[in-house]
């Protein structure tokens, strides 16, 4: 018909809550592997760039390894303590479910839901699934949060031997009279791309973002190599 007009389709919304697990873990691990692998380098760089490449290359197989198993067990741990919780509802659940019931109610109301209508949603909610109604409302725990032990641990040591691998790229091609400038400003820029991707994939400021990790990359940077010169000089 003539003068009518289409609505505007709704275009759902796109949140980046469900990537927070595995995104943390690899941001992590690239930064650090940039961080660390290029203060490593310069901490040594009075030895020579042979030595310099020998010491990156012992630390990327160090951290990411360290990464791995240090991300693991502290991903397992959460991981326990969320079975834990879930086994103890489990229990509670079979032992007195009315009691679980008024328990979730509150919750609903608490959050702004009259009285008789967070009793209809409760009761329907925990007749279809009750333990994952009080994993996700009462506990807070959702698949998209879930802890993923392995999953994060294979994030962590891949992307902090990726980080790794970029210092001593620069440095394995710079010539070497020129090999610390070369060496920092890439480090630095890695670490400005690194920051900012990783705003855009959170949806925040990428300026931000980029000149935090920047500034506190170029801090350890310069307390490293200030350490291995001052023990250079010194032996």
């Amino acid at each position: 018909m003539h003068g009518l007009t289409k609505a505007p389709r709704h275009k759902a919304e796109t949140h980046r809550i469900n990537r927070s697990g595995w995104l943390r873990a690899v941001v992590l691990g690239a930064n650090d592997g940039v961080i660390s692998t290029a203060s490593l380098m310069l901490g040594v760089s009075a030895t020579g760039q042979e030595q310099m490449l020998l010491t990156g290359v012992a630390g990327l197989a160090a951290g990411a390894m360290s990464m791995a198993a240090g991300e693991y067990v502290s991903v397992y741990s959460q991981a326990d303590i969320e079975n834990a919780d879930l086994d103890i509802e489990r229990i509670e659940l079979q032992k007195n479910p009315a009691a679980e019931l008024r328990e979730l109610v509150n919750i609903y109301v608490a959050r702004g839901i009259t009285r008789k209508l967070a009793n209809q949603v409760a009761k329907q909610l925990m007749k279809r699934d009750a333990l994952g109604t009080h994993a996700r409302d009462e506990l807070g725990i959702s698949d998209a949060l879930k802890a993923r032990p392995m999953q994060a641990a294979l994030a962590s040591a891949a992307s902090f031997a990726g980080g790794a691998a970029l210092p001593l790229a620069v440095a394995d091609l710079a010539p070497m009279p020129d090999l610390i400038p070369w060496l920092s400003g890439a480090t630095l820029v890695f670490l400005g791309l690194l920051g900012a991707i990783a705003a855009h994939i959170g949806n925040a400021g990428k300026i931000r973002g980029a000149g935090r990790v920047m500034l506190w990359g170029a801090i350890a940077m310069a307390i490293t190599a200030g350490v291995g010169r001052l023990f250079a000089t010194i032996t």
